[in-house]
């Protein structure tokens, strides 16, 4: 009786972990306390899997997935980097961006109207997997979560370098593994800014 009880509780964990098999990332910057990392593909399985339990987190700013696209498999659009449109940046001919001092705030009000709990699995993902991935979960860390997942190659993938065209992001991630993608934004899932 006890063998049989232990096997049905590894078979059981086995199958309710779904998606535990992307390495961590080289980059230490990329790496969280958690150590839990995803590729886009294994974070389609696990929603599917587990469905309103997991919190799949889409961090980039508003404006970028206007032009870049998304999934709905997304529950919420909580951008962990903000657009500062009264600034330059001081590296690159681009607008600044600064942190969004209400990101961790966000995710906590979209896990309580779904009545989640600091030990829901929270997956949170960038437009590549790295700059903002790793950095929007460990703004989470005063949340309390035990579960917080990164997904390493994010909803546009990594870039080949050695395309003809130039540097196109066609490597890996969301939007190259033929997962559901689209243009039409849900105003549901991207809250607009008060300010």
């Amino acid at each position: 009786m006890i063998r049989q009880t232990f096997l049905a509780a590894l078979i059981a964990t086995s199958f309710a972990a779904p998606g535990l098999a992307a390495d961590a990332p080289e980059n230490p910057a990329y790496q969280t306390e958690w150590g839990l990392y995803l590729t886009s593909r294994e974070a389609f399985e696990m929603k599917q899997e587990q469905g309103d339990r997991v919190l799949f987190v889409d961090v980039r700013e508003p404006i970028e997935i206007m032009f870049t696209g998304w999934t709905d498999i997304v529950d919420v659009n909580v951008p962990y980097m903000l657009v500062d449109p009264t600034a330059w940046n001081p590296d690159k001919p681009v607008l600044q961006m600064q942190k969004n001092p209400e990101f961790a705030a966000g995710v906590a009000a979209a896990m309580q109207a779904r009545g989640l709990t600091a030990d829901s699995p929270v997956i949170v993902m960038c437009r590549s997997g790295g700059t903002r991935g790793a950095p929007s979960a460990k703004a989470l860390a005063p949340l309390g979560l035990t579960q917080v997942y990164v997904v390493v190659d994010g909803f546009e993938g990594g870039t080949l370098k050695e395309d003809p065209r130039g540097p196109w992001r066609l490597k890996n991630g969301w939007k190259n593994s033929n997962l559901p993608w689209s243009y039409k934004l849900d105003k549901d899932k991207i809250p607009l800014r008060t300010e």
